[in-house]
């Protein structure tokens, strides 16, 4: 066993014992589910293995990670509403396996369970924990609230959808290193290097993400192209336009202009950026984040950072 599956089996015991109130059973069991759904749990990870760079003993920072796993699958319980997506990690969306309803007051109720756990943190890093965790999370709405802008809007630019994932993904991996590293009792320098490469990770991260939904397989655990059927104005759509001829640029604007849940609309749009090669645009952007993130990793000065370099390099290989 590896130290990654080491920490994952440590997490996920915290996880499957975790005690929810047995009252009201639709508020609680929908929470349940979700947060026991097979999962990387990749940013409470992150916050654990940075926080490992300087301290061995996780009796300290098991709190602050499930605070930032609850969080996380809060925002996608909303997020799920919010694209009227079929699945989460494979399985029914907790939104179409009970109802809308439930699923806000769920999410709700795991927002305020997350600032729960993350006051637990030691009193003397405290202040500093709350405060980038109060300030990640209104980022992580901001983004998703451009992200819904942009459905809206023709003139959405890479820029901006670099922003809005920055937002939306990557803020997150990076508070979660940034606060393992806090509680580890790190360098100021070191929790600003780490923060940064958790940043740079987190768009390269999307990135693979976006580039998953669209040339996946079906063990990526989502609806294929479920992004195209709902006109989400990815990188690889925004760097087909740019490449696109006239025709081809009206044919595509055409097909996200209209709401369909046909395959042959998936299929169709997936041809053009094949012959784009959007993809190999996408991972040459995904490598440029991925080098800037690890310059920033370089710089950290702790001799234990090969399970972070190599978490870091499974997510970007990863095929699901």
């Amino acid at each position: 066993m590896n130290e990654i599956d080491r920490i994952h089996n440590l997490l996920e015991k915290e996880i499957c014992d975790f005690s929810y109130p047995k009252t009201p059973e639709l508020l609680y069991e929908p929470i349940k589910y979700i947060m026991g759904l097979r999962a990387k749990r990749i940013r409470p990870l992150f916050l654990l293995i940075s926080y490992n760079l300087y301290k061995s003993d996780f009796s300290n920072v098991i709190s602050p990670a499930l605070a930032i796993e609850f969080f996380h699958n809060f925002t996608l319980l909303h997020d799920d509403i919010m694209d009227n997506a079929p699945l989460r990690r494979g399985n029914s969306t907790v939104h179409m396996k009970w109802d809308k309803n439930i699923a806000i007051l769920s999410g709700d109720a795991m927002m305020i369970q997350a600032y729960k756990l993350i006051s637990q943190v030691e009193s003397h890093y405290l202040e500093k924990v709350l405060d980038i965790f109060g300030k990640t999370a209104n980022q992580v709405c901001e983004g998703q609230q451009f992200d819904m802008d942009f459905e809206n809007s023709s003139k959405v630019t890479i820029s901006e959808y670099i922003r809005m994932i920055q937002f939306k993904t990557a803020v997150l991996l990076a508070a979660s290193l940034k606060i393992g590293a806090i509680i580890g009792g790190a360098s100021e320098k070191d929790q600003n290097h780490l923060y940064e490469f958790g940043i740079n990770i987190g768009l390269a991260f999307q990135l693979k993400d976006d580039l998953l939904d669209v040339f996946g397989n079906e063990s990526f655990g989502k609806q294929t192209g479920g992004d195209i059927l709902s006109n989400k104005k990815t990188f690889l759509y925004l760097k087909a336009l740019q490449l696109a001829d006239e025709i081809t640029k009206k044919k595509l604007q055409d097909y996200y202009s209209k709401s369909t849940n046909s395959i042959n609309k998936v299929n169709s749009v997936k041809t053009i950026f094949s012959k784009l090669n959007v993809d190999k645009h996408t991972v040459a952007l995904m490598k440029s984040y991925y080098v800037k993130g690890m310059k920033h990793l370089d710089l950290v000065e702790s001799k234990n950072k090969a399970t972070l370099i190599y978490f870091a390099n499974n997510l970007m290989d990863r095929t699901s």
